[in-house]
């Protein structure tokens, strides 16, 4: 794949441009590393969170679904070790005020936003949860956190969860909401921000069998970024090393993806050991434990966490998908080569012109197929500038509805994006042809992700020189 100059800058303008995401309170000078999504990046993102729970809970038999709050007791996270050691080492430029983790720069260059040199604090810690109050009264027995992450959700139901379903190890709590980390260097779009969401499961395995379950969810999750779409050119395994490892982990690897900005984390898989669960029954009194009939013991299960984002894997996405190509007119094509499960539309539906002897067969058209498929109707500008339009938002197929379907036979057109062949399709074979074309390129996708041949021997060797 080519590389494509201002990718990043290219996919905001895009963004912006068609309704993906717009920046948050635009009209008051917009808000430090805040974005909204518009029309096609909630639908976007509807479809990335619902081919995750499909992968993670719909076609498993060992997972189950949860929704936790996002503001609970704050004893939670001081049991879990948020409050003491979730933080990140904070420095000032003296000279122009601007903030940045230290173990992001280097302090003996010049400042990143004004150049100067030599004019760095010394670093201090800064936690980086987002502090609220509960009640009328703001004092110290009021506050409480915005959560960091949702894991710890559905460690403090475990109990619960293993009563309402007496489900046997191993099993996992699957779950996907907001989280909020008072980021030092927010940036890069929506690559990092203070509100995020996330889709993070937990996996709970009998003590011994979290290497192998380590090692499941690392190639797993993996093939489940092929699956839908993304190039195995541009992802790649990272294992971090024992010093860098969070306070909960006893191995942690990262999936990444090759953004515009470098290699960056897409999503984490940690052996959370019993860290979790042994920590919440210290310090609730409840005894977190699993039953385990074999040996007629309560064991506290091990846990392993695949932790993703919604909005980096959005990122990824889009940035994989953009490309740029030259027609035979020397015209060039803006297309977003988009999973058809993961665009926000599936199907447009175009008449050729708003002739009113082809709105009412449009507009049927239309009807017959939203049941079935994510579809927009478009009929402003021209045929061939409404083929660009889709294929700019990453619509894998368009309908047109023209003056011989009316008059003659009845019969549609439907032109595949990446192509751009066209086939003439009777309206009442048109959905099964339509299915016919989104399983062939969900097909190709799955085809990519099976063949995916693991690097477990590679992992171990990383595993053992961490």
């Amino acid at each position: 794949m080519p590389e494509i100059p201002d990718l990043m800058e290219k996919i905001v303008s895009l963004c912006k441009r068609r309704g993906f995401v717009f920046p948050a309170a635009e009209i008051y000078g917009g808000f430090a590393n805040a974005w909204d999504y518009g029309p096609l990046g909630v639908q976007m993102r509807r479809h990335i969170r619902d081919a995750w729970w499909r992968a993670m809970v719909q076609e498993r038999d060992d997972v189950v679904g949860l929704e936790a709050t996002i503001i609970t007791n704050p004893r939670v996270w001081v049991a879990s070790g948020h409050v003491s050691t979730f933080n990140d080492p904070l420095v000032d430029c003296k000279s122009c005020k601007a903030r940045f983790r230290a173990d992001q720069i280097d302090l003996s260059a010049p400042c990143p936003n004004c150049g100067a040199t030599g004019q760095f604090t010394e670093p201090r810690m800064f936690n980086m949860m987002l502090k609220t109050y509960i009640g009328p009264v703001q004092d110290e027995e009021s506050i409480a956190y915005l959560r960091p992450e949702t894991a710890q959700g559905m460690f403090i139901n475990f109990e619960n969860v293993l009563n309402a379903t007496r489900r046997k190890l191993p099993f996992g709590i699957a779950q996907i909401g907001r989280s909020f980390r008072n980021e030092i260097t927010p940036g890069n779009f929506i690559f990092r921000m203070r509100e995020f969401e996330q889709m993070e499961m937990e996996y709970f395995v009998k003590p011994g069998e979290h290497i192998a379950a380590y090692d499941y969810w690392r190639i797993e999750r993996m093939r489940w970024y092929l699956r839908i779409g993304l190039n195995p050119e541009r992802l790649r395994y990272r294992v971090h090393p024992k010093a860098d490892l969070a306070h909960y982990s006893a191995g942690t690897t990262d999936i990444e993806y090759l953004f515009p900005i470098g290699w960056q984390e897409l999503e984490g898989i940690a052996s959370r050991t019993d860290y979790d669960l042994r920590q919440h029954s210290a310090h609730s009194g409840r005894q977190l434990t699993y039953f385990d009939e074999e040996t007629k013991q309560h064991i506290i299960p091990y846990v392993v966490e695949p932790a993703a984002g919604v909005d980096r894997a959005m990122l990824a996405l889009l940035c994989d998908a953009y490309d740029e190509e030259q027609l035979d007119n020397n015209d060039t094509r803006v297309v977003l080569r988009l999973h058809p499960l993961i665009a926000p539309v599936t199907v447009a539906v175009l008449p050729l012109s708003r002739n009113e002897k082809l709105v009412p067969t449009a507009r049927k058209v239309w009807d017959l197929l939203r049941p079935h498929f994510d579809t927009q109707y478009d009929d402003a500008q021209s045929i061939g500038r409404r083929y660009r339009r889709q294929d700019e938002i990453g619509t894998p197929l368009c309908v047109t509805i023209d003056f011989q379907t009316v008059e003659e036979d009845q019969a549609v057109t439907i032109r595949e994006r990446d192509s751009m062949q066209q086939t003439r399709v009777p309206i009442a074979e048109l959905v099964p042809a339509l299915r016919a074309q989104v399983d062939a390129m969900v097909a190709r996708a799955a085809n990519a992700a099976a063949a995916y041949e693991p690097p477990l021997a590679w992992l171990h060797a990383q595993d053992a020189e961490a």
